[in-house]
């Protein structure tokens, strides 16, 4: 999609254009950003390390946390 380069406010604002969810392991976005100015909710992940291994073990309650997750509003996504 060619978003590498763009900054946090500026890439919520073009996902929620064309997504209804937006998934980081940005622990800072929801104080770095306005997430109520975005119409997209937001999952931060949060597991042991960034290696796919770890967070591949976050996708049962990813696909959970998707079905309440709220727009303009930021869901922490964690490890049982």
């Amino acid at each position: 999609m060619g978003w590498t380069t763009i900054k946090n406010g500026e890439l919520l604002a073009l996902a929620a254009a064309s997504f209804d969810v937006f998934i980081t392991v940005d622990r800072n976005l929801s104080f770095q950003q306005n997430l109520s100015a975005h119409r997209i909710a937001i999952l931060v992940l949060c597991a042991r390390t960034y290696r796919l291994a770890d967070l591949r073990l976050l996708v049962p309650k990813i696909l959970e946390t998707i079905n309440v997750a709220q727009s303009g509003k930021a869901v922490l996504v964690e490890a049982d």
